[in-house]
């Protein structure tokens, strides 16, 4: 299905926003401690403006979108938005006001924001598998045994000397990994970590919901005309 030149061109703006604001933000952040390429954050803006820079390139040679390549745009615009969430939500409001720096207002929410933003303006002349919420997770769970390796290999994450990158992810807080406890952060690793799987899951599945019956509407529309 032939994509608007409208969207097309709307598409190529958001697409230099998101790459503009992880390659700004992501820079400033290794200036000011290089640890940070250690953070979910980082890794997730530095994937999705990769992909971003990569579909710019194929629209502006007008080379052909395969299905994977939609797939990957999906997974990752998934896990930024995820960065984006659980920052602001979770994280932020207990750093005051050292939470919205110039470089962390670009990671967690301009460059997110655009990239959810190019995902319905362009992506959604695709039909996606209904398995594919399932792929959404492959990012998380990388991480996981990311950060699961350097608490094991007691990295140093920074901020702290913590050898874990976030709260949810401290094997050794007084909950563990499956207990529950009265201090801070009250439960275990383990049911943070399926609580944000479950998000991500849900997240995927509604982009992919939105996508499909755009795309369905859209593909009605054209055989009507026809």
């Amino acid at each position: 299905m032939s994509i608007p030149l409208s969207r097309k061109i709307s598409s190529l703006i958001l697409k230099s926003i998101v790459a503009l604001s992880a390659i700004v933000g992501v820079t400033i952040q290794i200036i000011l401690d290089s640890r940070d390429l250690l953070f979910f954050t980082i890794q997730s803006n530095i994937w999705i403006g990769a992909t971003c820079i990569i579909g710019i390139a194929l629209m502006l040679s007008k080379a052909p979108i395969t299905n994977w390549m939609y797939s990957i745009k999906l997974i990752f615009t998934v896990s930024v938005t995820l960065t984006s969430v659980v920052y602001c939500t979770i994280l932020a409001p207990f750093m005051g006001s050292k939470a919205y720096t110039f470089a962390s207002t670009l990671l967690h929410v301009v460059g997110p924001i655009a990239a959810i933003a190019d995902f319905f303006v362009y992506d959604c002349y695709h039909l996606y598998k209904k398995w594919e919420c399932l792929a959404v997770t492959l990012p998380p769970l990388y991480y996981l045994v990311f950060a699961g390796i350097g608490y094991v290999l007691n990295w140093d994450f920074g901020y702290g000397g913590h050898n874990y990158p976030y709260f949810f992810l401290n094997w050794g807080s007084p909950a563990g990994a499956f207990g529950f406890s009265d201090e801070f952060p009250f439960i275990g690793v383990f049911y943070y970590v399926v609580i944000l799987l479950v998000v991500v899951i849900c997240i995927g599945s509604l982009y992919i919901f939105i996508a499909n019956r755009t795309t369905r509407k859209k593909l009605a529309k054209r055989d009507m005309n026809l």
